[in-house]
């Protein structure tokens, strides 16, 4: 898997309900699209951005090109950064698992090495 974190330095911090409704704004663009399991919304002092979790570095580069970066600088009025990682492992405390490149491994196994 393959992680994007996009931060996008607005130089403000938008209130609870502003970064909610902007979040449901723009869901739809997200849901079911080729590629990304996952989106996290993020909402801090300086800015916003999201959290974003690929099956695959292509499938990221395939939605950070040329038009990502226009269509971002139009809405938000500044350039985002874009920082991205190779993922392999996951803690997943609500569902209680140990996750390797996605798959869930039981911890007996880890606890053996």
């Amino acid at each position: 898997m393959y992680v994007a974190i996009v931060q996008i330095p607005t130089g403000k911090k938008r209130s609870r309900e502003e970064a909610i409704a902007a979040g449901k704004a723009s869901a739809p663009m997200y849901l079911g699209m080729k590629g990304l399991i996952r989106k996290d919304y993020l909402n801090g002092e300086e800015g916003g951005g999201g959290v974003y979790v690929w099956e695959s570095r292509e499938a990221a580069e395939a939605w950070y090109n040329d038009d990502w970066w226009v269509m971002i600088e139009e809405r938000f009025g500044v350039r985002p950064t874009l920082t991205c990682y190779d993922h392999y492992v996951t803690v997943d405390n609500a569902a209680g698992e140990l996750r390797i490149d996605g798959q869930s491994i039981a911890l007996t196994e880890v606890a053996a090495e």
